[in-house]
């Protein structure tokens, strides 16, 4: 008895580990999400900007001036960047939630082992 114990224990903290996991990687995409949208706005700026404007972009307290093609490709390369972060996100994302049904499923076989065995101890 004691031994399935050990193991529900065992599998209670792997599984909690898990949703851990999990709720760290969602995290983790709601914050890219929101880079995501600031950087797109940005885009839409600069597609507003006629040719010649003057960009300026804040490093510290301090406003420097930048070329208009260079911060272009410097938000396409950030998007770039944070799609695929995002894709690698929503992939561990999946790969958490099967493995959490995963021992989820154990947990419970685990559980209905220990009563069905229990249960004749019990009538003896």
């Amino acid at each position: 008895m004691a031994d399935v114990q050990a193991k529900l224990q065992s599998l209670s903290e792997q599984f909690t580990k898990l949703q851990q996991d999990l709720q760290d990687a969602v995290q983790s995409r709601q914050k890219l999400e929101a880079q995501k949208q600031e950087n797109l706005g940005v885009q839409k700026e600069f597609a507003k900007l006629k040719e010649g404007e003057t960009i300026y972009k804040l490093i510290g307290p301090v406003l420097l001036k930048q070329d208009q093609a260079d911060a272009e490709s410097t938000v396409n390369g950030r998007l770039e960047f944070i799609n695929k972060e995002i894709s690698r996100l929503e992939t561990r994302i999946k790969e958490a939630q099967g493995e959490i049904e995963r021992k989820k499923g154990e947990i419970i076989q685990v559980q209905a082992s220990a009563q069905a065995g229990g249960a004749p101890a019990v009538k003896a």
